[in-house]
């Protein structure tokens, strides 16, 4: 069994190679390394890039951390040290995740939910101070979620009730969300706790027009809140959270579409918006709000932005979850919208991959819809993308999946689709793609065109039975 040693033991030597025999830090962390390899000690723990001290032969990260606990029990007034501590902690923890951890073991984090707490609590916060201490704590939080507990939570609604009085108030609440960001990913019982505080009451208000940044930032947040990525739960709350928020934010967020022109900021809104429409109620509040025709005026003036017309096929794709939504999506002259789409990025493949399957979500068993799609001349376009894409599988099971719901009800439509030469094409991608080759094979069935259809599995009676 391999021999291992701790970090402090390695920094430890370190440091004597450094203050005792006068070496840089990189020499004496060569010669530290090779000294613990020749005894047959697996380094494989430890942190070989730590920035080191060239006086003291100490890691700096510790050291700074050391020094922002030195200045909370001394209490003084003198900031411009502090700030400086905190812009090297920021710089260290940014380099990798184990100089994170690291300054966790060490109490970077109680360090600083501590000065937050001493600057929020005087009449007139540090601005600067207050920024440069959310600059660190992402920089730590990121990726270790589970340093975030109740009195960071604590930290956060004060830094939330702040009034947006200045540019520096603005950017410390900026810096907040994205500390709440970082301690949702991966960390179910954190959003529950998020969610069970007035988190999201606070958020609220700060939606508004002319505030892109913020806009972008409480986005995410509400879309990290209804993220299922921590293995650790079994059942996690992700619906129960996306109801929640989108009865406080939903429509406020349509009302807010048409106060933006930048395609980034429209993009999160429609992404969001998708992601919190879980209920049939909520899709029907969204079309009631006149959701839809804002959403097609988006689309169709901004028929180059590739990342806002993804998310706004897929934001109808899940509105059409319900079936009068879906009914006024079609009604409303979404088909020409599409194939415009798919015209326009025939070489992009995730938007043909998204137009595809929002036109299969579309057109699932109503004749009507398939008839709305088809006369806009749409066939050609579909099976030009399904040549320009024969290697990319998603795109070739979407446009099978979209061909089948198309012709199923609909067969009179089948001799166009042959004459654009679809049959050659579904069985290449048949070959090309094994693993789709069901979804293709029910896409040839329904065109009318040869297909072996192969009995999987056949079941023998032990007895015979009677007829």
């Amino acid at each position: 069994m391999a021999k291992v040693i701790s970090q402090d033991t390695f920094d430890d030597v370190v440091k004597e190679n450094v203050v005792e025999f006068s070496m840089t830090p990189s020499e004496a962390k060569e010669e530290t390394i090779k000294q613990f390899e020749a005894q047959g000690i697996n380094l494989a723990n430890i942190i070989k890039d730590l920035s080191i001290n060239p006086e003291s032969g100490k890691p700096v990260i510790n050291e700074t951390v050391d020094q922002i606990k030195e200045h909370i029990g001394q209490k003084t007034e003198d900031t411009a040290q502090l700030l400086e501590q905190l812009a090297t902690l920021d710089a260290e923890c940014a380099k990798s995740l184990a100089h994170r951890v690291l300054a966790g073991k060490n109490g970077a984090h109680d360090s600083l939910i501590t000065l937050l707490e001493q600057t929020l609590s005087s009449d007139s916060p540090n601005e600067e101070l207050t920024r440069k201490c959310l600059e660190a704590v992402n920089s730590l939080t990121n990726k270790q979620p589970d340093l975030f507990d109740a009195e960071a939570m604590a930290v956060v609604l004060k830094l939330l009730s702040l009034e947006q009085s200045t540019t520096g108030r603005e950017e410390i609440t900026l810096l907040t969300l994205q500390w709440l960001q970082k301690a949702c990913i991966m960390h179910e019982m954190n959003r529950q706790n998020i969610m069970n505080t007035p988190a999201l009451k606070l958020m609220k208000p700060l939606l508004g027009k002319d505030k892109p940044r913020l806009v972008r930032e409480l986005t995410a947040v509400f879309r990290f809140l209804v993220l299922d990525d921590d293995i650790r739960v079994e059942f996690g709350c992700a619906h129960e959270h996306a109801r929640q928020i989108a009865n406080e934010v939903l429509l406020p967020l349509v009302e807010l579409l048409p106060a933006y022109q930048d395609p980034n900021v429209l993009a999160d809104l429609l992404l969001t918006i998708g992601t919190l429409a879980v209920r049939q109620e909520l899709c029907t509040a969204i079309d009631e709000a006149g959701g839809l025709k804002i959403v097609f005026e988006i689309m169709s003036s901004n028929l180059g932005e590739v990342r806002l017309n993804r998310e706004g096929l897929k934001l109808l794709r899940a509105l059409a979850g319900h079936d009068s939504v879906k009914a006024h999506i079609v009604q409303q002259g979404v088909a020409p919208i599409v194939k415009q789409l798919l015209e326009t990025h025939q070489n992009n493949e995730n938007i043909v991959a998204a137009a595809l399957a929002c036109v299969t979500t579309l057109t699932l068993r109503v004749k009507e819809h398939s008839a709305a799609f088809f006369e806009t001349g749409i066939a050609e376009v579909i099976v030009e993308a399904l040549r320009a894409h024969p290697k990319h599988k998603i795109v070739q099971r979407n446009g099978a999946w979209a061909i089948r719901n198309m012709v199923s009800r609909s067969r009179n439509q089948c001799e166009t689709w042959i004459s654009y030469g679809v049959e050659d094409l579904l069985n290449a991608a048949m070959t090309e793609h094994p693993s789709v080759e069901q979804d293709i094979k029910a896409a040839l069935r329904d065109l009318g065109c040869n297909v072996h259809l192969r009995e999987e599995w056949t079941g023998k009676a032990e007895k015979k039975i009677a007829a």
